[in-house]
C-alpha cells in the first residue's frame, strides 16, 4: 500500500513537471512496455513474469529528458530508456518494482539534412524510414537497413550498435554516427561535435553508441548520408554443397578488397524460410552490388573469381531476378509485426529466435559445426524442434558473422518457452563462441539475458567497461540488469 502511494506521488510530480498528455499510465500501455521481443510468446498470452513501469514518459525535447532523468537520479527510479520498441534481448524489459520507461518516440524531428556535407541530423524519435524516405527524393541513402527498417527510430539503432543488411558496403551505425546528444542521469547534456575524425583522446562517441540506455539517454544523432544508385544494382546467387564453401568465397571476395552491399550464405534449413521457390534442399549463396557502375562492374568481377576458384562447391548459378526479388521483401512493417502476434493467439507459434555471434574466419565454421551437433545431441527437446540453422550476413576484412536460426513447436506453458527452449539453446550458441575467441553478440546487443556472460565476453576488458557504469550512473537508476550483470535476476526470470 505504501509503494502504491509512493508511485501516485511520483506521477503527480512528473505530470506536474511535464504535462498529462506526457505521462501516460493505463494498464494496457504499461503491460506492453513490462518487456520487449524477447518474451514475445508469453507478452502475448498475458503470461509476463515481471513487473509493469509505474509510467511511460514522453518528452519532447532534450530538455525534458534532463528533467526526468534528475528526478529519477533523485529519487531513485529505474529508466528504462525506449526509441522504437525492437529490442530482443530483453533490453527493454522491467525487473525493478518502481521504473518509468521513457519514450524518445516524440521527439521526431528531422532537424538538417546537409548533401554538401553528407551527413543529416535527426533527433533520437525519428524513425528510420522517414530519413530514408526524405534522402531517396534527393538521390541519398542512409545505406542502413535493418529487418526492422520500416519501425525502428534512430536513438534506438544507436543505443543498440545495430546493424543493416547491406553493411558489408556501408558499414554498421557505429561507422555511420558522425557525431550525437545524450544525457547522463544527473543532469549533464554532452554534445559531440560532427567532424569526419580527430584524434582528441578515446573515441568518446563509443560511450553512447551500443550504451543500451544504461549509462544515458540518446537525444540527437548525426549520421552519414551516401549517393543513392539503385539503376546499377546487380544480384548473385548459387546454391552450394555446404556452409563452409560459402564462407571460403565470402572470405575470398573481402579479402581481395570487394565490398558487396549483400554477402550471404545460408544453411539448408535456413534456405528453406527464405528462399523455398530456388533452394532444391541446398546451401544459398548470394551477393549484391550497388553504387557507381565502375564499383559495380569491379566487384561483380570479384564475386566472379571467387566464385571460380571455389568452383567445386557450387552446385548451380540461380537466376538473378530471384535474387531480386527476395532482395525486395527484406523488411519487417508494423502489418508483419501485427501477423505474428495473430499466429501467436490464434495457432501457439512464432517466427523463431535467432542468436548471432562473431568470431574470425578461421573459427566461425568450427562454431556452426560445434553447435550444431551439441543441439542435436543435448537439447533435451530436440525433437520439438521444426527449424535449426544459420546464415552468416554481415563479413568484415578479418571475419564474418553467424546468425543462428531456430524454431520449435511449443509443448509447455506460455511462461516457461523460454526457459524450456530459448534458452538452452541460447546458451549453446554463446558457450562454443566464446570457447573459440568470438563475440557472443553481433548487433542485438546484450540487453539482460546474455548479462550473464557480460564478463565472460569482455575478459580483463571489463574492468573499462564498469568503471563507466560507476563515473556515469553511480546510483544505478539506469536500465537496471541491461549489459551489467545481475546472476541472481537473470535465474529468477529465466530459469525457475
Amino acid at each position: 500500500m505504501q509503494t502504491q502511494t509512493t508511485h501516485t506521488q511520483l506521477i503527480e510530480e512528473l505530470k506536474a513537471m511535464l504535462s498529462e498528455e506526457q505521462v501516460v499510465t493505463n494498464n494496457e500501455a504499461l503491460y506492453d512496455a513490462s518487456a520487449d521481443r524477447y518474451k514475445k510468446y508469453a507478452k502475448t498470452k498475458k503470461a509476463l513474469n515481471v513487473p509493469a513501469p509505474i509510467a511511460i514518459v514522453y518528452p519532447l525535447a532534450t530538455e525534458d529528458v534532463k528533467s526526468i532523468l534528475m528526478f529519477c537520479n533523485e529519487n531513485d527510479i529505474n529508466v528504462i530508456p525506449r526509441s522504437g520498441k525492437t529490442g530482443t534481448e530483453g533490453g527493454l524489459e522491467n525487473w525493478k518494482e518502481t521504473s518509468i520507461v521513457v519514450d524518445g518516440s516524440k521527439m521526431n524531428e528531422i532537424i538538417n539534412i546537409d548533401t554538401y556535407n553528407m551527413q543529416a541530423t535527426v533527433q533520437t524519435g525519428v524513425k528510420l524510414q522517414k530519413l530514408e524516405d526524405e534522402l531517396r527524393k534527393l538521390g541519398y541513402t542512409t545505406g542502413h537497413s535493418p529487418q526492422s527498417k520500416p519501425v525502428a527510430q534512430l536513438g534506438g539503432l544507436v543505443a543498440t550498435r545495430s546493424i543493416g543488411q547491406f553493411s558489408t558496403l556501408y558499414g554498421a551505425i557505429e561507422d555511420m554516427v558522425v557525431g550525437l546528444e545524450c544525457v547522463f542521469p544527473e543532469g549533464q547534456v554532452s554534445k559531440i561535435k560532427n567532424v569526419p575524425r580527430r584524434s582528441g583522446g578515446p573515441d568518446i562517441r563509443h560511450i553512447a553508441i551500443g550504451n543500451e540506455g544504461a549509462l544515458c539517454y540518446i537525444t540527437e544523432v548525426t549520421v552519414k548520408i551516401f549517393k543513392y544508385m539503385p539503376e546499377n544494382n546487380e544480384f548473385h546467387g548459387y546454391l552450394i554443397k555446404d556452409v563452409e564453401t560459402g564462407i571460403k568465397i565470402l572470405r575470398e571476395v573481402m579479402v581481395n578488397g570487394f565490398r558487396p552491399s549483400v554477402a550471404r550464405v545460408y544453411s539448408e534449413e535456413d534456405a528453406r524460410q527464405h528462399f523455398e521457390h530456388f533452394y532444391k534442399d541446398k546451401c544459398v549463396l548470394i551477393f549484391t552490388t550497388e553504387g557507381p557502375a565502375g564499383i559495380v562492374k569491379a566487384t561483380n568481377e570479384g564475386i566472379n573469381e571467387a566464385v571460380e576458384k571455389f568452383k567445386d562447391g557450387i552446385i548451380e548459378k540461380v537466376d538473378s531476378s530471384l535474387i531480386e526479388t527476395w532482395f525486395n521483401h527484406l523488411n519487417w512493417d508494423e502489418s508483419r509485426i501485427q501477423k505474428e502476434i495473430q499466429d501467436m493467439i490464434d495457432h501457439n507459434s512464432h517466427d523463431g529466435f535467432t542468436t548471432e555471434v562473431s568470431a574470425d574466419w578461421d573459427s566461425i565454421v568450427k562454431i556452426y559445426n560445434n553447435v550444431m551437433a551439441r543441439i542435436k545431441n543435448e537439447f533435451d527437446r530436440v525433437e520439438d524442434l521444426t527449424m535449426l540453422g544459420g546464415h552468416s550476413s554481415h563479413s568484415y576484412l578479418n571475419g564474418t558473422n553467424m546468425y543462428f536460426v531456430y524454431n520449435y513447436t511449443i509443448n509447455c506453458a506460455p511462461e516457461d518457452e523460454l526457459r524450456v527452449y530459448h534458452h538452452p539453446i541460447h546458451e549453446i550458441i554463446i558457450e562454443e563462441t566464446l570457447k573459440l575467441g568470438g563475440s557472443m553478440c553481433h548487433h542485438h546487443g546484450i540487453g539482460k539475458y546474455r548479462s550473464e556472460w557480460t564478463k565472460d565476453e569482455h575478459g580483463s576488458a571489463y574492468y573499462m567497461l564498469e568503471k563507466l557504469k560507476e563515473a556515469f550512473d553511480p546510483k544505478g537508476i539506469m536500465n537496471h540488469g541491461t549489459i551489467f550483470p545481475q546472476p541472481n535476476e537473470v535465474k529468477k526470470y529465466i530459469r525457475s
